[in-house]
């Protein structure tokens, strides 16, 4: 490992996630900026298991002790692997880490991907929640998103989960999408919730670089109109129960996804398969990581499997930890960012009473939190904590 900048070391929790990244999907989706790689001939799925492990095996030393709170396996299209594959992968997690008695075990699973009996083997398996990409219930616009499953088989995805014996489900449902109108948009979400799920990801359909959407843009709704559908959704996804925890994240009570939670409590997880990234505390300070991309290249190379790492400088520290936690409803404390990040709370305490008095950020119990007028602008209120904007008095 290269060696860390000199900066207070943060708190090691005993907390882990872990990301597992399976990357082959049927075909690219063009607005998929995710490391996916279009499946061409069989799924190398025991070679791939194996590789996994084995990325764990070298990197155990650095989470000895850690005890996994959350396992999310993405994509890519996990699905397109058997239930026995997934088995395998999780008794070998399990056989090396130690798995919290609760521990929330997410799938991501595609319509379009899913056999008969899959779902009831991957529960089987250990999976205790799934994440169904439904986008959209709109037969047009899935094909224009470029989506192999229709309306009916996300119905059906819900069905067969159901039977297989998932109560906890998540729906991902995109909006803003080409020529979408409000109408349309709160239809897609009337649609999701008559299948009843327990979480639902509400996304804006954004032109990521290295797309084909970004290099072809489709006509999209402009600001007035995304604003009419966000609107116009907000209180129906109240008045069904469920809870806006965080920008993209709505949940019924207790069914907040503790997986991504970690993330945006700029908690620790470990990333394994190709191109996976993680974000470890360790004794001298907090370093980033990034696996080898490419499937193959990644199935090639011995262990470790690192592309490349990154410690964190205390200026990085700041803008990080405020970029993900301010996505929160919860907001954070001073004692949460100096036990996450190592810094003290004066690093951060003058800043935020600067942007108090400017109506973006509120107090109340101790927890900061967005303003709803920071809320509603969040992408210029996070642009605070960017290092070129915060070096400003």
């Amino acid at each position: 490992m290269t060696e860390p900048p000199p900066q207070v070391a943060a708190a090691v929790p005993d907390a882990l996630a872990v990301y597992v990244h399976l990357p082959w999907c049927v075909s690219k989706c063009p607005y998929c900026d995710f490391n996916s790689h279009t499946l061409r001939g069989a799924l190398p799925e025991a070679e791939y298991i194996a590789a996994l492990l084995a990325d764990l095996d070298a990197d155990l030393p650095l989470v000895a002790g850690r005890r996994v709170t959350s396992l999310f396996v993405g994509g890519g299209t996990p699905s397109l692997f058997t239930g026995r594959s997934i088995e395998s992968l999780l008794v070998g997690i399990a056989s090396r880490l130690e798995m919290a008695p609760a521990v929330e075990i997410t799938l991501e699973v595609n319509p379009g991907t899913v056999e008969h009996g899959r779902l009831a083997d991957y529960r089987a398996a250990g999976v205790n929640r799934l994440s169904i990409g439904a986008q959209s219930f709109d037969a047009g616009k899935l094909r224009a998103l470029g989506r192999i499953h229709g309306p009916d088989e996300i119905a059906a995805a819900i069905a067969e989960a159901r039977a297989g014996g998932f109560a906890n489900i998540n729906l991902d449902l995109m909006y803003g999408l080409p020529e979408q109108s409000p109408e349309q948009a709160l239809a897609d979400v009337r649609a999701a919730l008559a299948l009843e799920p327990t979480h639902l990801s509400h996304y804006q359909l954004t032109l990521e670089p290295n797309t084909r959407f970004h290099h072809q843009p489709p006509p999209l709704p402009d600001e007035e109109t995304l604003w009419a559908i966000e609107t116009a959704c907000l209180p129906v996804l109240t008045d069904a129960g469920f809870q806006r925890y965080e920008v993209s994240a709505w949940a019924l009570p207790d069914a907040q996804c503790r997986h991504n939670l970690a993330y945006w409590r700029f908690d620790d997880y470990l990333g394994l398969g190709a191109g996976a990234h993680g974000k470890l505390s360790l004794a001298d300070g907090i370093r980033r990581s990034w696996r080898i991309a490419h499937p193959q290249g990644y199935l090639r190379a011995g262990t470790p499997r690192l592309a490349g790492e990154r410690w964190l400088s205390a200026e990085d520290l700041v803008c990080e930890y405020l970029m993900n936690v301010l996505r929160l409803r919860e907001g954070f404390t001073l004692a949460a960012f100096t036990a996450r990040t190592g810094l003290a709370e004066r690093q951060l305490a003058p800043r935020l009473e600067r942007l108090r008095a400017r109506g973006l950020m509120t107090l109340a119990d101790g927890h900061w939190r967005a303003s709803d007028q920071g809320y509603a602008h969040l992408d210029g209120l996070l642009a605070e904590f960017l290092p070129a904007v915060a070096a400003i008095p």
